[in-house]
Parts: structure tokens; C-alpha cells; sequence
């Protein structure tokens, strides 16, 4: 019986070295290309039974000029990176992997949370500063306790309720942002509140929506003035949620206390970012690394391997999306 030959066209973005793609290569022949560029792909995909992709780009006439392609694995959760529609049209199965990184997004989460709050992040960076000090501490930068504030969370689906309950554990009040058009449910256990009264009440602000027509850039001019000149912002979803010029200018007034972002609109960004360059003690970037901890990689290989197992079986694979 033949191997499929499996392509996995950025197999980088989810190995630092410390994963192991064995249980791939036991399902077909396996292809691993660490990177692949824009003119790249159609040649590495021809000739793939599946092809596996994170972030590269399979547009319809990359699919459309593979007859031999029956299946593309998303390996991550979003899936505007491949053209569904026209998935559908040519008869190739998609998969994605949902629920992997949980864990590991709501635990950054957390940590950036803390740094706002206690500006760990400024103070280890001046370390040398302390032995200037004239008594045994520092007092340079300011630090509260969360405990007692409010955490505000848009989208309360799986990463959203476990950053509620690990803001429960620190003693925080939670409460969800109300979508326009639905009503109150007094069944829920977070309170849902409209737009005004959420961005107005929340100390901390945690984006973990998906990105639709209709939240994107809900972080804007009007949301960012209805937040509290102390209040923080925290975006460990998708870039694109955030009006970014708003943001910079709402940070470098002082018209909200600080934001930390593991996602930018264009990743990765240009050197010249001006979010990147705005040097603000109180905006922290990270490179979109809050879902990569080695155990979510692992369990995101684990997803891999079971949509691809099921497909080759002759079976619905648990995560098709197309």
C-alpha cells in the first residue's frame, strides 16, 4: 500500500527543537519544510496527498492546480489562512485544532496582567539600579494588588473562563462585556454588562473573542475614552480587535493606565511599528508566544496526528471545518 506523502509547509512555527514528529511520519511519507515563502508554496504542495499548514497561505488557484491534494491540517485554530470555499468546491477536507492551547494562553495572560500591576517587567530591567538605592527597596515605578478589582473579559468561551477563574483565585470581581442585541441571562455565573457600563467599571480589560466583522477594532477611540484613566488593556487574541493609532495615542496621553499585547494587526511587524518604537513604560509586547508553551505544542502535534489517523482510516476527522 502506498504512503501518503504529507507536507507540512512551516513546520518551525510550532518546533523549537523540542518536539518530536513521529507520530506524523508514521502515518505517510512526511516532508517537513521549516519555512516556506510566498513563490514556494504551489511547487511543495504539488504532488501532497496532505498538506499541513500554520500561517502559510493556500489561496483556490494553489488548490485548484494540486489534483492530488485530499486533505489541508491547519495546525493552529484560525483558518483564514487557507480558502475554504474553495476547499469545498475542489472536494479537499480542512481540519484545524481546537481547545490546545487553553492552558497556556490563559496562564500569559495572567503573567501580563501581573506585570501591569506590578511592573515586575520595569524593575527587572533596571536591576543594576537597585544597588543606587539609598534604602533596601525601590519605589520608582508604582504597584497595586489586584485583589479587590475589577477584571473585565470580552468572550467568555473556553480561554475566557479559565482566565476568569484564575482572576477569581486572586481575589478579582469578573465581569463579561453583553454582545449588542442578546439579553441579560441571570443564569450565567459572569455578569454580562453593556458596552458602557463594562468599559467604565473594568480595571482590567482581556480580549479573548474571535475576530469577526463585528468586533473588529472594538478597541477604538469611543471604547478606549469609556475606560478609566487607570484601567488596562490586554489583547492575547487577534490583533486586528485593536484600532492600534487609538491605542498609541490613548497610551501616550495617559488616558488609560497601560496595555499589553501578545498580538499585533500584521505579524510579524515592521521594524518601524509605531507600537514597537513608542518606548512607553506602560505597554508590554510580546511575539504572540501565549499559546506556545511546549505542552500546548505537544498537544497541538497530538490534534494533528488524530484528524490525520481519522482521515486515512476512512473517518470524519474530530476537527473538520471543511
Amino acid at each position: 500500500m502506498n504512503r501518503p506523502r504529507i507536507v507540512f509547509l512551516d513546520s518551525s512555527t510550532v518546533d523549537a527543537g523540542d518536539i518530536s514528529f513521529e507520530s506524523l511520519a508514521a502515518l505517510g511519507e512526511l516532508v517537513l519544510h521549516p519555512v516556506t515563502s510566498p513563490d514556494q508554496i504551489l511547487q511543495r504542495c504539488h504532488g501532497a496527498e496532505i498538506v499541513l499548514t500554520n500561517k502559510t497561505l493556500l489561496k483556490r488557484e494553489t488548490l485548484a492546480a494540486c489534483p492530488g491534494l485530499r486533505l489541508v491540517a491547519i495546525t493552529a485554530t484560525g483558518t483564514n489562512n487557507v480558502d475554504l470555499a474553495a476547499a469545498r468546491d475542489l472536494g479537499i477536507r480542512v481540519t484545524n485544532v481546537r481547545g490546545y492551547s487553553t492552558p497556556s494562553v490563559a496562564q500569559h495572560t495572567l503573567c501580563l496582567l501581573l506585570n501591569l500591576a506590578t511592573n515586575i517587567h520595569q524593575f527587572a530591567h533596571e536591576a543594576e539600579a537597585w544597588a543606587q538605592s539609598p534604602h533596601f527597596t525601590r519605589l520608582d515605578h508604582p504597584m497595586r494588588e489586584v485583589a479587590g478589582l475589577t477584571l473585565g473579559i470580552v468572550g467568555i468561551g473556553g480561554i475566557g473562563s479559565c482566565v476568569a477563574a484564575l482572576g477569581r483565585a486572586l481575589g478579582m470581581e469578573i465581569i463579561g462585556l453583553q454582545r449588542p442585541g442578546s439579553a441579560p441571562d441571570p443564569s450565567v455565573t459572569i455578569p454580562r454588562l453593556p458596552a458602557t457600563e463594562f468599559f467604565g467599571r473594568a480595571d482590567f480589560i482581556s480580549l479573548h473573542c474571535p475576530l469577526t466583522p463585528e468586533t473588529e477594532k472594538l478597541i477604538n477611540a469611543h471604547t478606549l475614552q469609556l475606560m478609566k484613566p487607570s484601567a488596562c488593556l490586554i489583547n492575547t487574541a487577534r490583533g486586528p480587535l485593536i484600532d492600534e493609532p487609538a491605542l498609541l495615542e490613548a497610551l501616550q496621553q495617559g488616558r488609560i493606565g497601560g496595555a499589553a499585547l501578545d498580538v499585533l494587526s500584521v505579524e510579524p511587524p515592521a521594524p518601524d511599528h509605531p507600537l514597537l518604537t513608542a518606548n512607553l513604560p506602560n505597554l508590554i509586547i510580546t511575539p504572540h508566544t501565549a499559546w506556545a508553551a511546549t505542552e500546548s505544542r505537544r498537544r497541538l502535534l497530538d490534534g494533528i496526528q488524530r484528524n490525520l489517523a481519522a482521515f486515512l482510516a476512512g473517518e470524519e476527522p474530530p476537527d473538520r471545518v471543511a
